[in-house]
């Protein structure tokens, strides 16, 4: 009887110890396939991107604040604030440092204000039925971030036990964490987790998240919808950091535009990259379009110095093609500086240009034509060819019988061009003019160089 009780037992741990690791699996498959789709709220926005101590002479929370009102009215949903951690001293950068050298996760820069007042511009952001972003650097920390003292193991280091800059990098005014250290996954999980549960923040856009481990942003992104349902955008463009990521930067169109500005590329170039976008990540995956952003600015040229007399043109393009359009601050009113990265060099603001109008125009078209929504929520873009493919591209998106067509002259040269058939069939408004056309876009037209012409159904 002890004997048969002894293998009952025996048998009876065996089974139990098999459900457990049956369980374990069933979780790892689970988290490992989640999938969560964007908030709702994200489908027809356009993104603002806020350098703090450049935004104002005073370079505080309380100008941006100010600011929302008429970022609301240019068509703004999304406002994605670039880091406003206290910054790193030692190996800093410049006078004031980078705001990619984090001195604390858990403080903001008291150059920008206090906590209370972040929490305002939170809040008031809210009031508007904005959203609002913090630019988060996972990767690495100044060098006297606190973690340095209390908790060196979740550096890497050298051969003589030294904290190092990101590898192949010239960052040497910040250290690399080590994430093969679980203790930093649970550490930066907690971080991100504070700004969402004590200020409301309703998502982050993610520095360098290609250097950080898919693993820990599928973790991230899971606690972070448990608190509420978030918004991820990734400097990446790296299919496999999605879906815990829904958004990624369009890079190589991106690069393709300054090209063909440069007269390096062609429309056929522009065509390809796009193909390749759709087949890399697909149609739910947003894709940010963007002809400036502070590292562009900063780093290679304003949009005017990189795009010259296309600026226009090339807006129209990221405006209308599938992703979500990005604004850089001053981008709206047609400042023409590279602002200063580790200098106080405050925008010069020019509230009579004319590219205020242009982009409101744009940006509201964004937000209410059912074409125009992200993801496969929207028109997928249809090429019409033109007697010139050379040089011009034209494409149609359409939704629920609503359709909006873009003809756009990508050279530095006058032409004359006939539009085949592909156009869908009806009645147009001009976006910019007066023009209507109640028997379908003009077969023929006559362009100016980067001109460009946006048609909106009128049925």
């Amino acid at each position: 009887m002890m004997k048969n009780n002894v293998l009952y037992y025996i048998a009876l741990a065996v089974l139990l110890f098999s459900a457990a690791c049956s369980s374990n699996e069933d979780n790892q498959l689970a988290d490992s396939t989640y999938a969560p789709s964007p908030v709702e709220w994200s489908y027809n926005a356009t993104i603002y991107e806020v350098n703090v101590r450049q935004f104002s002479e005073e370079g505080s929370f309380a100008r941006v604040e100010e600011a929302l009102p008429r970022l609301k009215e240019l068509g703004i949903e999304i406002v994605w604030l670039m880091p406003v951690h206290p910054i790193g001293e030692v190996e800093r950068k410049g006078s004031l440092g980078s705001y990619y050298s984090v001195k604390d996760f858990f403080d903001v820069n008291p150059e920008f204000g206090t906590k209370d007042d972040f929490r305002s511009l939170v809040e008031t952001a809210h009031s508007l039925d904005m959203k609002v972003l913090l630019d988060w650097v996972a990767n690495h920390t100044a060098w006297d971030n606190s973690l340095t003292e209390t908790n060196p193991g979740f550096f890497e280091t050298n051969d003589e036990g030294n904290f190092i800059p990101p590898r192949g990098t010239d960052w040497s005014d910040v250290i690399q964490l080590d994430y093969s250290n679980p203790e930093v996954h649970d550490y930066m999980v907690s971080a991100l987790r504070y700004w969402v549960e004590e200020f409301g923040v309703d998502g982050y856009r993610a520095d360098v998240a290609y250097l950080v481990p898919t693993e820990f942003w599928e973790r991230a992104r899971r606690e972070l919808d448990e608190i509420k349902p978030v918004f991820m955008l990734a400097e990446a463009h790296e299919p496999e950091l999605h879906p815990a990521f829904d958004m990624g930067y369009n890079w190589e169109v991106h690069h393709t535009m300054n090209r063909i500005a440069a007269g390096e590329n062609t429309v056929a170039d522009l065509e390809q990259e796009i193909n390749n976008v759709k087949e890399r990540f697909g149609r739910d995956v947003f894709m940010m379009n963007f002809i400036t952003n502070h590292d562009e600015n900063s780093w290679a040229g304003t949009e005017f110095d990189r795009l010259g007399d296309g600026v226009d043109a090339f807006a129209v393009l990221m405006s209308t093609m599938e992703g979500m359009p990005l604004i850089y601050n001053g981008q709206e009113t047609g400042f023409d500086h590279m602002l200063e990265f580790f200098e106080k060099d405050p925008i010069v603001w020019d509230f009579d240009s004319p590219y205020q109008d242009f982009y409101s125009t744009l940006f509201h078209l964004k937000r209410e034509h059912p074409a125009l929504q992200n993801g496969s929520r929207g028109g997928e873009m249809m090429r019409i060819n033109t007697s010139d493919d050379e040089s011009v591209y034209a494409f149609s998106r359409s939704q629920n019988d609503e359709h909006v067509v873009v003809v756009l002259n990508l050279s530095d040269a006058a032409v004359s061009i006939t539009l085949e058939p592909g156009a869908p069939a009806g009645s147009y408004m001009s976006l910019f003019g007066d023009g209507s056309f109640d028997d379908g876009i003009p077969a023929s037209m006559d362009l100016e160089a980067w001109d460009y012409h946006v048609f909106v159904s009128s049925n």
